[in-house]
């Protein structure tokens, strides 16, 4: 027992981890106790247990076990925790349980899983048991599907996941295993329980017998649906009722709703595997599908037929495919391939579904053109292939296309159209079917009902029987009221034969159609006629259903029912009762009239109807009378008895109680029978005689109000109104116009022919009586109740004061409602109160104002130009064309929904960078909208989206603008087309604040009002919740207050799901807010409540409610009744948007699946494209390089692209037809300026892309492609971009390729982008790419590759060539020999090129060549050496050539002040191309010490009138030396008023090839820099003005050096002003801020090429150039902004150690400039991103890591690092580590490392040193000196020497120890520290001996401003040496030259004064210069001192020998020649200058 007390004490949860089986087993009994003990889920001691319970379930000891088991179930049960421990769990479970021989282990570890299922964790359950069912051990298996199985029972369909289980159920059932199988087979039965029919196509392919059983199994299930029978904690309310249900015996219809919503809920289609066929069509389909045998066609649709027979196909661009197809159904003569390539249309329509509905339309027209074939087996597959596209999209959008071959000529084509049709009708529901479609079908059908050919007939008639039973009598009866008896009753006939697709889900219209034609139509037509209000509301107040039913019997319809049976009345508007039968009724003679009158009237009457005698005609009148009041409406001739009142003396009637006896009876006449429009025709022209009377004038009116009744008022107000105003009487003409007001508001608006009216209206407004203008305005106002503000459009152009009369009528509309119709419309629609009612009240008034303004097509106004206007890079241009199109829209008023080109213009404008023209072009979208009415909807998605984009404006008005434009939208369209698809969750997805908060808001707004959504809104909740959590207040708060309408319309358990992807923290956050909203939750307006309690109001209000709540989509969630007349006109659009969302039968009606293609084309992915190289580098993914493109190169880069190019562009990019590449190419080049940032960041994939099109067949692709190129790499170079290795790599060898294509204009366009790239890319590694290109077979591409390799060695000198220029020079001698004769050729032209820049050396790199190929070689060089000039005269023309073909396009790119840039600063930037690696330095800076003073020839440049003094003087001496005053020009001012487009001007001629213009334009912008008021002028052109400067030093190096025609002097000059100007730049610190990072590393670049370059030396002043230069550096270093200089040195010190061809001399100096910036970090550290210098030391570490920068010659790299890092570290201490935001796995990367390391150390260091010591210390103490005192105090001196402050005092005491103890050795001090630290304290000795011995004369003063301090970057130390050296041997500061710099500058009138902050030319007397960039790497590790403060000490020498101005630092020698020597030769030529100054 020893043991068993030592457990016993423990506590539960130790036990339960004991290793003793029996404590654990105790432990776990415990636990059970506990679990059920304690009460509350929440309670601490749950989360005890929360890492133990994995532990429970997989005990190795199966006795405990099962103990645990029981204790993890008590656990999971009653913890609120327990959800956490899901994954582990169950896994543990079904490994460790599910295995184990025990029933009762296995019984608990399905109830633990069946519990977590419970506590609503089903889905991580569910994953674990689907990864147990890949389990090897059988047991496992089937436990696992039982699981599955028992959950799927309990829980159901819903919340078990289907799809998985059945994706695995074939495999289960191949399993080996027969307990797998029988298993298997149970899941099936209880799958089939509750999916039914849609479990047989994912089953169908196992085994035979196995489908036999289960078919057996299937058909035993009961028929009735399964219900849950375990709910989840969320479903306690659902647990309940069931509970209920149960006690009460009956689950009758307990959970038969879930049942019925889940029946519907899975679809077969959906458990499917998407299948990808295009890859696997055959090869060479294409080809195949056009051959001319008729067998290989077949083959190649045999194959496709097969491919399409997967009943579910992967969504991918079927265009070509679909469009093969077409062709063949369309033209093949053989009627087989027609049937197939039918069958193959089907087959993808079927496969594909909605995502085959964009190609619906163009294949629909085709199919039913093609019903012309008579043979079965054709019609029968077209019939297969039109349904199955039907399904794919909408009635609606296929429309017109089926309405277009309802005209044609054949009847078999018309038939088939016609059945076509009623299949189609077979699947709509009255919601979308709306009136607007039936309109049209019907019209056309009708015609075909009287076709001769009985075939065409008898479909026309099962068509509209068909839409009789769809959309019901009341909808259809309208459309065929001139359908005569028979015709009507087989339309009823063939209606009860029909069978709906949807069964008697068509909801409630499904339900009145079947009561209606019971009770037979006609009734319900002439009900209408009778009077109305009564009969109205009697009708309405039946219970809704019925109330058709009871219409149609009831009695209110005066005495007509039996009547009208007889008439068969067929029109819904009562009114047409008789006109039905009689509308074709001809006009019948006098006789025949006369005899039928006869027949029916006395014959008195007859007799005196002309009697001369009135009371005689009165009596008759009378009787008339009577006999008219007696008869039914069949016996009526209508005709006969209106002729006969008609007669003479007819409407001449003189007596007035005759006439209003005669009038009275016309009124009956056309209320009793069954009155046409003939009859009408016979007395209108006498009533509207008679409207005017004063005494007859009412009767005339209730008899014109009658036959409007009979024959619809819109006929009837035709009529009248044009009989009005033909005549001359203006009483008539008013009263008719009012009489047509009250019969408008007795009638409704519906049908009346807007045109017609307003056409009268004008007319009437027009006339001289005021009675008519008033009457006229009247009707106005009664039309403005039910048109709304657009009717007053069309009067905007009268005169002002008729127009203030019609707003005033309109002012006195507004809010008033119009009132529902009592007469004719009313009758029919009155009784059904539902959608259906509103649907169709909508409709009319939406027909109204859509169908019946008159619209004006605009397309061909919107002409190219107009387009390109608006798309013009000018500004005003821009708003011209926009000004355009308002004026066009102004002017049309209304419009058709085809508008052209107009979209995409206008799309581009919403984000223009002139926020006033977004501002203009969002009120055109708004006037559009409303001029275009409903129609606008097809324009949603390509317009309406990028509306809602500018709600994220910045600025405030736009987003009002943007706002009021989408609302305007909204009224037109419905909120349906916005809430589809996936935009606007796009939308909210993007992290904008103002675009979340505004949207949000305007969401909550909007939802609230609607009664049903797209489900396609879920796809917003995601980002809903990422709002909710928005750092932005103002976005959280809209979020939240969004929240309970989207879960009004999703419910609750859908938005909780949601929840189910975020983070722990974040879920129970939103689970919150969830619950708080859906206690607020508003309840969804109910449309038929709505209805009910409306009728209840009484009819005329009810009926407007419906119909404008929906249109509006407005109104609070509470919903009083509001309707809008104003925005009535909305109705159409609404009821059409919101007709199918009224009932969810299809959740996506219209989706057309088009995307959207608003938006960026190119998404930035945060570190994709590194993401990608990683991938690429891992071999994660096929490397880019191949020989042509395999399909898996495509697809991978199709998959790469799918996440960062939008899905529309995409599309486009990989289609197989060569148009759609264009157009993808079209769209990259419109979009490529708008998102720099985008195309950069997949700048790989486009080149990748781009590659592959190299390799089409295609020439325009080929074309268009590399016209991208070019203005890709334009927009690259200016963004200061450079490729990646990867991105080369993966281009330039495929571009390389095509600079052999056949065509000459391919060719040079590639040359073109070679020599454009060189200016991202370095020229050295291009030469590796093109040298690989000499090797091709094809002989053109070898000639075009040497000839740009001879291009790169003229312009970049030899060390471009790689690996070295022998092998190189090697490589392409081989050339010489080729047996093509213009590979020869351009091999000898590049080896003479390079002849010239290198010399006879060539021949040595050469090597041995044959004797053939020497001679050849020897005699071009020979021949190229007679004409010297020749060469490089042709190349200089050559390369402009090359240039200008890029440029182009490089104009067009640029935009803002860059536009007006002329062609050559583009030539210019061309031709000096190449920005990297430029070190064999040009010639061109050379000003010689020694002829400054001795230079008295006058060089005159031309300078622009403006400038008053000449820059060339400045070499010359002028007798005034006081400074001249600089004026501006007014030249200046007059010449360019607009100063930016002038400042874009002066520097485009800045970097001009013509050294004059250049010096002229330099001179111009000298003149505004010098001016402090003028110098604000260049703020925002300085990166321009830079780039336009280092353009022309390229350009002078490239090009004018190598000139030998040009006169040095010239250059000399051009470098003067160029460099003058940029000091005077970089003096204005507020304008050196603005040059960005690229800029100033390509400045640097310049710079730092130019003070190496050798050739400076041959100018007489080259060492005044560079003197110049290197102050001008020290500037820019000092005052640019301090993050991007700092930031362009490590770039170009990066790049400078990669590039192979660089000189190492330019790494050190790039180095010293990076010294000097960290001498500068204490003062400017606060200004500075460190971030982003941090990363940029990080990607410089990535590239460099440690050990690589060891290995380099030179120790400088690693130390200037160290010294950067460990300054920050001092600097900003620990904070350091905070700074490193912007590195993506940073715990990898060695620079935290590093910094860590630093930051430890500097802690471990304790006090006494100083900062500056710190920084070094470690590397000091660990080579302390173990020595005695000597050392001790040589160490103290060199660390003063190494100090700031004590430099100078350090050498005196040096100078004194050297003295005392002349033996000392100082040489172990000096050895470990850098060449240039030894010289320097050499060179201060020897200061300091010639100071004491009297030599010197040079005062050493102390007096220095930092600011400034000279750099002195070193050119090469031979220009030192042959610049420097004095034969004395005496050395001379540099004072001596800056006094006589200053003369000069003064005798130019270059001021001195002004500005004291212009070192070299001003103040540098009085302030020496230090050489900033000392040797400060040298000094890192050495012990003696800090270098940084060696630096400084420089102040204090007299900067001699390797660095003065002249020269910089010399440590850069280029040759190895000694330090000494070149000192030694400066030395002498200083003396020289002295001497000869004396």
């Amino acid at each position: 027992m020893g043991d068993d007390s030592e457990w016993i004490k423990l506590s539960i949860d130790q036990k339960c981890e004991h290793k003793l089986w029996k404590a654990r087993v105790n432990g776990y009994e415990e636990a059970l106790k506990l679990f059920q003990k304690i009460e509350d889920e929440k309670s601490p001691e749950w989360s005890k247990y929360l890492g133990l319970i994995k532990k429970f379930v997989t005990d190795s000891n199966a006795v405990a076990q099962l103990k645990g088991l029981e204790a993890a179930l008590a656990y999971v049960e009653n913890a609120h925790v327990a959800g956490k421990t899901t994954g582990e769990v169950i896994s543990g479970v079904v490994n460790k349980v599910f295995n184990q021989p025990k029933a009762r282990a296995k019984e608990l570890g399905i109830d633990i899983c069946l519990m977590y299922i419970e506590i609503e964790k089903g889905e991580p359950v569910q994953e674990e048991l689907l990864k147990g069912l890949d389990n090897k051990n059988p047991k496992i298996i089937v436990a696992c599907i039982e699981t599955l199985r028992k959950a799927l029972s309990e829980f159901g369909s819903k919340i078990i996941s289907l799809k998985p289980i059945i994706k695995v159920l074939p495999k289960l059932f191949e399993s080996r295993e027969k307990a797998v199988r029988d298993e298997a087979k149970l899941l099936a039965v209880e799958i089939y329980r509750w999916i039914r029919d849609a479990l047989r196509p994912p089953l169908q392919n196992i085994n035979s017998v196995q489908l036999k059983e289960l078919e057996e199994e299937w058909v035993n299930l009961p028929p009735a649906a399964p219900k849950q029978t375990r709910f989840l904690r969320s479903q306690q309310e659902l647990k309940a009722k069931f509970e209920q249900q149960q006690a009460a015996g009956g689950d009758a219809d307990g959970g038969g709703d879930d049942g019925d919503e889940v029946v519907p809920q899975v679809d077969a289609y959906e458990l499917l595997e998407a299948v990808e066929i295009l890859s696997k069509l055959p090869k060479d389909f294409y080809d195949k599908i056009e051959a001319k045998k008729w067998q290989e066609r077949k083959e190649a649709l045999e194959a496709v037929e097969m491919l399409v027979k997967n009943p579910r196909l992967e969504a991918g661009d079927y265009a070509d495919l679909v469009k093969v197809l077409k062709k063949v159904v369309g033209k093949d003569t053989n009627v087989m391939l027609v049937a197939l390539a039918a069958k193959c249309l089907a087959g993808l329509a079927t496969g594909l579904r909605k995502k085959f509905g964009q190609y619906a339309g163009q294949v629909v027209p085709t199919i039913l053109e093609k019903f012309k074939e008579k043979k079965p087996q054709v019609v029968q597959a077209l019939q297969e292939a039109i349904d199955a596209i039907f399904l794919t999209t909408t009635l609606q959008n296929i429309s017109e296309d089926i309405l277009a071959v309802m005209d044609n000529k054949n009847p078999t084509i018309k038939q088939q159209t016609s059945l076509f049709i009623a299949r189609s009708f077979r699947h709509c529901t009255p919601s979308t079917l709306p009136r607007s479609l039936l309109k049209p079908f019907c019209a056309a059908l009708l015609k075909h009902i009287n076709d001769s050919a009985p075939e065409v007939r008898d479909a026309a008639f099962e068509a509209l029987g068909t839409a009789l039973k769809v959309a019901g009598e009341k909808a259809v009866n309208p459309f065929l009221a001139d359908v005569d008896k028979l015709k009507l009753d087989r339309i009823k006939e063939c209606a009860e034969k029909v069978e709906l697709a949807y069964g008697k889900n068509t909801g409630g219209a499904a339900d009145k159609k079947e009561c209606r034609p019971a009770a037979g139509k006609t009734t319900v037509l002439s009900g209408a006629a009778g009077d109305k209000d009564t009969k109205d509301t009697s009708a309405k107040s039946g219970p809704l259903k019925k109330a058709p039913a009871a219409k149609s019997g009831g009695p209110p319809k005066k005495s007509k029912p039996a009547a009208a049976a007889g008439a068969g009345g067929a029109g819904t508007k009562g009114k047409k009762g008789s006109e039905t039968k009689e509308i074709l009724e001809p006009e019948l003679s006098i006789e025949v009239c006369e005899e039928r009158a006869s027949a029916v009237l006395p014959a008195s009457c007859i007799q005196q109807l002309d009697s001369g005698n009135w009371k005689e005609r009165l009596a008759c009148m009378e009787e008339f009378q009577k006999a008219v009041e007696l008869m039914e409406r069949s016996e009526m001739p209508c005709q006969a008895l209106v002729r006969m009142l008609a007669k003479k003396p007819g409407w001449k009637e003189t007596n007035f109680q005759v006439m209003q006896m005669k009038l009275h009876i016309v009124a009956l006449i056309a209320q009793k029978g069954n009155f046409s429009k003939t009859s009408a025709q016979v007395v209108l022209d006498g009533l509207v005689d008679k409207i005017g009377d004063v005494k007859c004038g009412s009767n005339a009116k209730e008899a014109m109000t009658a036959i409007a009744e009979a024959c619809l008022l819109p006929w009837t107000a035709e009529q009248v109104m044009s009989m009005a105003f033909s005549q001359k009487n203006p009483k008539n003409q008013s009263e008719t116009l009012n009489w047509l007001s009250n019969a408008i508001k007795e009638f409704g608006f519906s049908g009346l022919n807007v045109k017609a009216f307003i056409s009268n209206v004008k007319t009437a407004l027009a006339a001289t009586n005021p009675a008519v203008r008033t009457a006229a305005i009247t009707l106005l106002g009664v039309m403005y109740l039910y048109v709304g503000p657009p009717l007053r459009m069309f009067f905007e152009d009268e005169k002002p004061a008729l127009l203030s009369q019609i707003d005033v009528e309109f002012e006195k509309m507004q809010g008033q409602t119009a009132p529902a119709p009592t007469r004719g419309t009313s009758r029919h629609s009155g009784g059904s109160g539902d959608d259906g009612e509103e649907r169709d009240e909508q409709e009319d008034i939406g027909n109204d104002v859509v169908d019946l303004l008159p619209r004006t097509d605009i397309s061909d106004k919107i002409t190219a130009e107009l387009v390109s206007k608006i798309g013009d890079k000018n500004w005003k241009i821009r708003k011209e064309g926009l000004d355009e199109v308002t004026s066009i829209i102004n002017d049309a008023k209304f419009i058709q929904p085809n508008i052209g080109e107009l979209p995409a213009a206008l799309k581009c404008r919403l984000n223009d960078s002139n926020k006033i023209l977004v501002q203009q072009t969002l009120s055109i979208l708004q006037q559009l909208a409303m001029a275009m009415g409903p129609n606008i909807r097809q324009h949603v998605k390509n317009l309406g989206i990028p509306i809602i984009t500018v709600l994220g404006d910045s600025k405030n008005n736009v987003r009002a603008a943007a706002l009021a434009t989408v609302n305007a939208w909204t009224e037109q369209t419905g909120m349906k087309e916005w809430l589809e698809g996936e935009d606007l969750s796009e939308e909210l997805k993007k992290e904008n604040p103002f675009l979340r908060q505004e949207l949000l808001g305007w969401l909550a707004d909007k939802l609230p009002t609607l009664r049903s959504v797209p489900s396609d809104l879920l796809l917003c909740v995601p980002h809903l919740y990422s709002c909710l959590e928005d750092r932005n207040g103002d976005v959280r708060k809209k979020a939240q207050d969004a929240l309970p309408f989207f879960m009004m319309h999703l419910g609750f358990e859908k938005m909780a799901k949601a929840t189910g992807k975020l983070k722990p923290t974040s879920k129970d956050q939103v689970l919150a807010m969830l619950e708080k909203a859906k206690a607020i939750m508003p309840a969804k307006p109910a449309v038929p409540a709505k209805a009910s309690s409306k009728v209840v109001g009484g009819a005329a209000p009810a009926k407007f409610q419906s119909a404008s709540a929906p249109a509006e989509d407005s109104g609070s969630s509470t919903m009083e009744p509001k309707p809008d007349p104003k925005k009535a006109k909305a109705g159409g659009a609404a009821s059409k948007a919101k007709g199918a969302q009224g009932k969810k039968i299809p959740s996506k009606p219209n989706l057309k699946e088009d995307d959207d293609k608003s938006g960026p084309i190119f998404i930035i992915v945060p570190n994709g494209k590194e993401q990608r190289m990683k991938d690429e580098k891992g071999l994660k993914v096929l490397k880019w390089n191949f020989t042509t493109p395999r399909d898996e190169y495509i697809e991978q880069l199709k998959t790469q692209m799918s996440s960062c190019v939008a899905r529309w562009v995409q599309d486009e990019m990989f289609h197989t037809d060569f148009q759609h590449h264009n157009k993808a190419l079209a769209v990259m080049v419109e979009h490529l300026e708008s998102e720099k940032d985008g195309v950069i960041s997949c700048l790989d994939l486009i080149l990748k892309w781009l590659t592959l099109r190299f390799f089409d067949t295609n020439t325009s692709v080929l074309m268009k492609a590399l016209e991208y190129l070019k203005l890709l790499f334009t927009l690259l170079s200016q963004e200061e971009y450079h490729l990646t290795e990867n991105e080369a790599s993966s281009f330039i060898p495929y571009l390389i390729l095509k600079v052999g294509e056949s065509k000459d204009v391919i060719r040079k366009d590639v040359r073109a982008i070679l020599n454009r790239m060189c200016l991202i890319y370095p020229a050295s590694k291009m030469f590796t790419f093109i040298m690989e290109g000499t090797k091709s077979k094809n002989s053109k591409q070898r000639a075009e590759c040497l000839e740009e390799l001879g291009c790169l060695v003229e312009s970049y000198g030899m060390n471009v060539c790689q690996p070295t220029p022998g092998k190189a020079l090697k490589e392409m001698a081989i050339h010489i020999g080729d047996r093509d004769n213009t590979v020869r050729n351009a091999a000898l032209n590049t080896i003479v090129t390079v002849y010239n820049v290198h010399g006879d050396q060539v021949f040595k790199l050469i090597g041995n060549l044959s004797e053939k190929d020497m001679s050849m070689l020897e005699e071009r060089i020979k021949r190229a050496a007679k004409r010297p000039a020749a060469a490089p005269a042709r190349q200089a023309e050559e390369k402009p050539q090359r240039a200008q073909s890029t440029n182009a396009n490089a104009s067009m790119l640029r935009k803002g002040p860059a536009e007006d840039m002329s062609s050559k600063l583009n030539q210019a930037r061309n031709m000096s191309g190449h920005s990297e690696t430029t070190h064999t330095v040009p010639r061109e800076f050379q000003l010689d010490l020694d002829e400054i003073e001795n230079d008295n020839g006058t060089v005159r440049c031309e300078m622009p009138a403006l400038v008053q003094h000449k820059l060339d003087d400045i070499f010359e001496p002028v007798l005034i030396p006081e400074p001249k005053i600089r004026a501006v020009s007014p030249h200046f001012d007059d010449m360019h008023s607009n100063t930016a487009s002038t400042i874009n001007f002066v520097i485009s001629q800045v970097a001009s090839g013509d050294i004059n213009t250049s010096i002229q334009a330099l001179a111009q912008i000298d003149e505004v820099l010098r001016q402090e008021d003028k110098a604000e002028a260049m703020s925002g052109h300085i990166d321009q003005f830079l780039i336009a400067t280092f353009m022309q030093l390229r350009l002078i190096y490239n090009t004018h050096m190598a000139d030998e025609k040009l006169d040095k002097d010239e250059i000399v000059k051009l470098y003067s002003c160029i460099i003058g100007n940029m000091i005077s730049l970089f003096q204005m610190e507020s304008l050196a801020r603005e040059a960005s990072t690229g800029v100033l590393k390509d400045l640097m670049h310049g710079l730092i090429t130019l003070m190496l370059d050798s050739r400076v030396e041959d100018l007489e002043e080259g060492q005044q150039v560079i003197r110049s230069v290197n102050l001008l550096v020290v500037k820019v270093l000092e005052k640019s902004d301090q993050t991007n200089i700092l930031s362009a040195l490590l770039v170009l010190l990066q790049d400078s150690l990669l590039a192979t061809a660089s000189s190492p001399k330019f790494s050190e100096l790039v180095m010293k400039c990076l010294w000097r910036m960290v001498r500068l970090l204490p003062e400017t550290i606060n200004s500075i991103n460190l971030d982003r210098i941090l990363l940029d030391i990080h990607i410089f570490m990535k590239v460099f890591p440690k050990e690589k920068l060891k290995q380099c010659k030179s120790e400088f790299p690693i130390r200037t690092l160290k010294t950067l890092l460990h300054t920050l570290c001092k600097l900003k201490g620990p904070k350091i580590l905070d700074h490193l935001t912007m590195i993506e796995n940073k715990n990898e990367s060695e620079l935290e490392a590093h910094l860590c390391r630093v930051m430890k150390h500097s802690m471990d260091q304790t006090g006494s040193k100083t900062d500056k010591e710190t920084e070094k210390g470690a590397s000091r103490i660990d080579e302390k000196s173990s020595k005695a005192k000597v050392n001790d105090f040589l160490a103290e001196i060199f660390k003063k020497i190494g100090s700031k402050e004590n430099t100078k005092e350090g050498l005196a005491e040096l100078y004194e120890y050297k003295k005392k103890y002349s033996d000392a050795d100082i040489e172990p001090f000096l050895k470990n520290s850098s060449q240039f630290f030894q010289s320097y304290v050499e060179r201060g000795l020897r200061l300091i001996e010639m100071e004491r011995e009297g030599k010197g004369r040079i005062p050493s003063s102390t007096g220095i401003s930092p600011q400034t301090e000279v750099t002195c970057l070193p050119t090469s130390t031979n220009t030192v040496s042959s610049s420097m050296g004095n034969t004395n041997g005496e050395e001379v500061g540099p004072s001596v030259y800056l006094e006589r710099l200053k003369i000069l500058r003064q005798r130019c009138g270059l001021d001195n004064a002004k500005q004291e902050d212009r070192p070299p030319l001003t103040s540098l007397l009085s302030k020496p210069a230090t050489p900033t960039v000392a040797s400060s790497t040298d000094m890192l590790h050495s012990k003696l001192s800090q270098l940084r403060e060696s630096r400084e000490h420089y102040q204090h020498l007299d900067l001699d020998s390797n660095q003065t101005h002249s020269s910089g630092i010399g440590t850069t020698t280029s040759s190895s020649s000694s330090t000494a020597a070149n000192i030694d030769d400066l030395k002498k030529r200083l003396e020289r200058i002295k001497s000869s100054r004396k």
